[in-house]
């Protein structure tokens, strides 16, 4: 009976052990998924399969869906991710005070943040028009462009509808995108562009 009863408490108490390194096994796959899936997009390959991501993370398909019930759902911890990495950038105070150097300074901030999530948000616009969270994501990330671009705008821009349209465009992704894949233009050229075209816009 003791034997016995010693046998089931050394057992009960293997259990936790167990069940942490089942959850450390469990945590690093889904950290590995996640990698897979933003090497294969930073690599080219703007809409990569869970099979292509499976085979690169090293797990099984079934493996990938036990973490992510869709791919939908692997976008949503990458876009946390990437909020996560980027929030520092977003939020540093800016050095300049007169309003225009400020939205130079943001300019060059943009650039900035748009090169360290450029393949995922190229990949994010072309599936989100098939992805109900991705189309609702790309909406929720322009308006708080929007908002942190009329921190640095005078109410005379912000109620000129036309004006402040033309600045956010200049400012927006997709214009930077054309600069830098469409035109292949280098980083300091593209800034070069956007900035030529915010100082046209905000001439006095």
């Amino acid at each position: 009976m003791t034997d016995l009863k010693s046998g089931q408490a050394n057992g009960n108490a293997g259990k936790p052990e167990e069940s942490d390194g089942r959850r450390q096994r469990s945590e690093r796959s889904r950290m590995q998924i996640i990698d897979a899936m933003f090497d294969l997009i930073r690599e080219g390959d703007v809409s990569p399969s869970a099979a292509k991501v499976a085979d690169r993370a090293g797990v099984g398909l079934r493996t990938v869906f036990r973490h992510f019930e869709d791919m939908d759902s692997l976008y949503v911890e990458m876009a946390e991710r990437i909020t996560s990495e980027i929030m520092p950038l977003v939020q540093a105070p800016f050095q300049s005070e007169n309003w225009r150097e400020r939205l130079i300074e943001h300019c060059g901030r943009r650039a900035d943040i748009y090169e360290r999530i450029f393949p995922v948000r190229v990949s994010a616009n072309i599936r989100r028009f098939g992805s109900k969270f991705l189309m609702e994501e790309y909406r929720r990330n322009l308006a708080m462009e929007q908002e942190l671009l009329k921190v640095h705008l005078p109410e005379e821009i912000i109620n000129d509808p036309i004006r402040f349209s033309a600045i956010d465009t200049a400012l927006g992704f997709q214009t930077w995108r054309r600069l830098r894949q469409d035109l292949d233009l280098p980083v300091d050229k593209a800034t070069a562009v956007v900035r030529h075209m915010l100082e046209r816009l905000i001439a006095p």
